[in-house]
């Protein structure tokens, strides 16, 4: 990767070039936003979603982009050029620019798109995961922000559960993991997820559409004791699209294994980005 490229506000830089001065917002105060998304086969996949999104959270977050959508593209598109990664993520950071004090909003932003090689995730679709649950609700929610804090800290707590990840609840209100949406199937094969203070997800968004089709989908606030009752729960995610969730705080969801709402929705997404892939 020594020889790959950065694009970082008006130029394209080495790799190994790449930096930012330490007055930067992002650094002194974490303060800025980020979007990511995946190329495979070459092709970005969910691009434009992407980039709604990632233009929605700068304007919330008060940081103006100089560039227009089709510049950003023209960008990607050299990029991409440049580095033949072809299966690979693609990260979208808008800083808070530097600051004269290390806390004012006082200058432009800075832009930095960078691309890494993405390697193929583990397969867990047939082992399913297992969550943690903590109270925690995260601020700015609606917004891809900087901060991940408080699920970097629980990191050691996640390992000694024995769980892959943490799920968010707000005093009992199930909201979302740190990186993915979270949804359940009931017994009514009823498709929830919840509808306030989370990120909206963008295999959210597209799993909501597919799933309409064939099946009644809620967005909805629901509490641990609904979750408690589910037949069926999972995450949807960019990296991992869709992964059965087979165990939460110890104890099993439904039956403990991927259920068929799930894996129908599984099949349809991968279906999907093949078919954005030109696969």
């Amino acid at each position: 990767m020594s020889n790959k490229q950065v694009f970082i506000n008006d130029r394209f830089v080495p790799l190994t070039a790449a930096s930012l001065q330490i007055s930067d917002l992002s650094i002194q105060r974490g303060y800025g936003i980020f979007d990511f998304f995946k190329t495979v086969n070459g092709k970005a996949i969910f691009l434009e979603d992407h980039l709604d999104r990632f233009f929605s959270s700068a304007a919330q977050m008060h940081l103006d982009i100089d560039l227009d959508r089709k510049a950003i593209l023209k960008i990607l598109e050299e990029l991409t050029a440049n580095n033949q990664i072809p299966d690979s993520g693609i990260r979208l950071t808008l800083t808070g620019g530097y600051s004269s004090d290390g806390y004012l909003l006082n200058t432009p932003p800075n832009l930095v798109i960078s691309q890494t090689e993405l390697q193929a995730p583990l397969v867990l679709q047939d082992q399913g995961i297992k969550l943690m649950t903590f109270d925690y609700q995260r601020q700015l929610s609606g917004i891809k922000t900087l901060d991940y804090a408080m699920a970097i800290w629980l990191q050691p707590t996640i390992r000694q559960a024995g769980a892959h990840d943490v799920l968010y609840h707000n005093q009992g209100w199930v909201r979302e993991c740190p990186r993915a949406n979270f949804f359940i199937v009931n017994h009514d094969q009823e498709i929830i997820t919840a509808a306030t203070q989370i990120l909206p997800g963008v295999i959210r968004k597209n799993i909501l559409s597919l799933a309409a089709q064939g099946f009644r989908v809620v967005e909805r606030d629901f509490n641990l004791e609904e979750l408690a009752n589910a037949s069926e729960a999972f995450i949807t995610s960019t990296t991992k699209h869709i992964l059965p969730v087979l165990e939460i705080d110890g104890k099993a969801v439904g039956t403990g294994r991927p259920g068929e709402v799930t894996t129908n929705l599984f099949d349809q997404i991968t279906a999907i980005v093949k078919k954005q892939a030109g696969l």
